[in-house]
């Protein structure tokens, strides 16, 4: 019997629950389709500002034509500052293991929870699992300074009979041998059971460089190692994690260097384990491809950039995608790299545009330097630091587009071999701009954003004639399920549509109920949604509403851990209030 449970995680920080179990059918049948039927738009002022809630509904078909409609509703499991069994959720440690605390002793605690991972992990009792869940940034300190980030490792029993999750112990990860993390934002849990996160502080390191004593990443880190001597390295922050957890609770963590540097969404890892796709949440950004030398093994690979070939401007435009050799590398050589080098070591720049162009320097606009045109020159031999410490200036220095307005979250759907990506804001570098250094992207201005398809074609070249050693190279993309800006705001001050979607962030694509579940980040909707778009019949229904002011974020696509469904959902700060919740079960027998 498989049981479809979607809980969803809420406002600041609360964990994903399930509700109460529906009767299934006395004769169990097989499912033929799930659809989601949605909810109105919040109308009351509880709704609106101090509610996460869901009053949608699913419609089961069975293969003989029977259905059942099973409502939803949602759930609550833990707050940030809630202590579960002696420990407190949402809190963050230095590098000596010490919580960080107030001048009274309080901890300092998250109100942003994002990803999660629930798995299960060998050698665990029955029906117990670990969940790691990200909190992307934590409050300042009391000197003003940024705390570092954290992930938190919770403990999970389940109901095997009721699919109710219920959280039994948390503990903050330990990431001091990695120098700390900082703003973990989107993340997946990987084929090999793994947790890949991500860091979304991609310090600007020549901005660094020119007053290393006071910059951003400076104060970092002499909060986090409590040391006032320290000058910072940017270096050292802009990676992807990955966490791997024993069943005994203690947690290994590492950041691959080879997968370059940015301010990362989340990654994906394609069925060849091999392959891993990603957006970068900057504006602007670019959208990249690694491809590892090993199965389930990402400490070293080939790193390619996307070149945006516009073909459409209908319905969030359309492309073929080019893909430019940044470079091959290792974990360990690129952290070395990282140890020693500065921005001056790798690049000669300027401003003055007359110098640049009369002495042979390229210009790019990234999101450094203010985003404004800096003109770059790689020194000689620099050419692999560049493309891995410097991703994203030498992604556009050698043409690839960078050009994308806050590319978000992405998925595939392995059946149609289509993945799927969110792009917030369809504006900026997206529009046409004559007098910018690259203009690849000249779409109309959607400032609600829309989530896009990526199509698929196996053993590709680059763009100088190399082959791509992959299944899985993206080769077009269009736009798929768009937002819609409104002339003049609505009653209720929504400036888009508040029945379509409006800057999309995290997405997740359910294989067995040929789904994809969109949250929003919006400032163009009064209240941000998680929406279930079906792939094939193109409905889009609301099926989660989240507190004024609140981010709805944190997907996570379980479909069968021990024969329930989970579809996890957290919410950033909504209101006053943080929490972790969810959306109930909906016990359906299949056979």
């Amino acid at each position: 019997m498989k049981k479809y449970l979607i809980p969803t995680l809420a406002a600041s920080f609360l964990l994903s629950s399930v509700g109460s179990i529906l009767a299934a059918p006395a004769q169990p049948q097989k499912i033929k389709s799930v659809e989601f039927i949605g909810m109105d738009a919040p109308k009351t002022d509880d709704e609106k500002n101090n509610l996460m809630y869901s009053k949608a509904s699913v419609e089961v078909t069975y293969v003989n034509g029977s259905k059942k409609t099973l409502p939803l509703s949602y759930e609550t499991l833990f707050r940030p500052g809630d202590v579960i069994n002696g420990n407190t959720a949402g809190i963050t440690m230095n590098a000596n293991g010490q919580i960080m605390t107030k001048a009274d002793g309080t901890p300092y605690t998250s109100t942003a929870p994002d990803m999660n991972s629930l798995m299960k992990v060998p050698g665990l009792p029955e029906n117990t699992y670990y969940l790691i869940s990200h909190y992307e940034s934590m409050p300042k300190n009391q000197n003003g300074l940024e705390n570092p980030g954290t992930m938190s490792l919770s403990t999970v029993k389940m109901d095997p009979e009721t699919g109710e999750l219920t959280v039994v112990d948390i503990k903050p990860i330990d990431f001091s041998s990695v120098h700390g993390i900082w703003k973990p934002c989107a993340g997946l849990l990987t084929p090999w059971n793994t947790h890949l996160g991500s860091e979304e502080t991609d310090p600007d390191a020549r901005a660094h460089e020119a007053n290393p004593k006071t910059s951003s990443v400076t104060k970092y880190m002499q909060n986090y190692y409590n040391d006032p001597t320290i000058v910072g390295n940017p270096y050292y922050y802009g990676h992807v994690p990955e966490v791997t957890v024993n069943a005994n609770g203690d947690t290994s963590v590492v950041k691959h260097y080879s997968m370059g540097r940015m301010a990362f969404e989340r990654v994906k890892v394609m069925p060849d384990n091999r392959t891993v796709i990603y957006g970068i949440d900057s504006n602007p950004g670019g959208l990249f491809m690694y491809v590892a030398d090993k199965e389930k093994d990402l400490s070293a690979g080939t790193l390619y950039a996307a070149k945006w070939i516009q073909t459409g401007t209908d319905n969030g435009g359309s492309a073929n995608l080019e893909w430019i050799k940044l470079g091959h590398a290792t974990d360990a050589e690129i952290q070395k790299m990282a140890d020693t080098l500065k921005f001056s070591d790798i690049f000669d720049v300027t401003d003055d545009a007359v110098k640049g162009q009369a002495e042979g320097y390229t210009p790019v606009k990234t999101p450094a330097n203010g985003k404004k045109v800096e003109w770059l020159k790689v020194k000689p031999g620099m050419e692999k630091a560049a493309a891995f410490l410097e991703t994203h200036r030498y992604a556009a220095y050698v043409g690839a587009t960078v050009e994308f307005n806050k590319m978000e979250g992405l998925d595939f759907n392995e059946k149609d071999n289509k993945a799927y990506v969110a792009i917030s804001y369809q504006e900026n570098t997206m529009l046409a701009e004559p007098t910018a250094p690259a203009d690849d992207i000249q779409l109309p201005k959607i400032s609600a954003g829309g989530v896009y398809e990526i199509s698929f074609k196996p053993n590709r070249k680059t763009n100088d004639g190399g082959k791509i050693d992959s299944h899985y190279v993206p080769v077009s993309m269009a736009g798929l399920v768009m937002g819609e800006d409104l002339v003049t705001p609505d009653q209720d001050g929504n400036t888009a549509n508040v029945d379509k979607i409006a800057n999309p962030d995290n997405i997740v694509y359910s294989q067995e109920m040929r789904t994809l579940f969109i949250a929003e980040d919006s400032d163009h909707h009064e209240n941000n949604y998680t929406w279930a778009y079906n792939v094939d019949t193109k409905k889009l229904s609301r099926i989660l509403s989240v507190p004024g002011g609140g981010e709805s974020t944190g997907l996570q696509m379980v479909e069968n851990l021990d024969g329930h469904t989970y579809l996890m959902n957290s919410s950033q700060n909504p209101g006053y209030v943080g929490y972790i919740a969810g959306l109930p079960s909906l016990d359906v027998d299949n056979k």
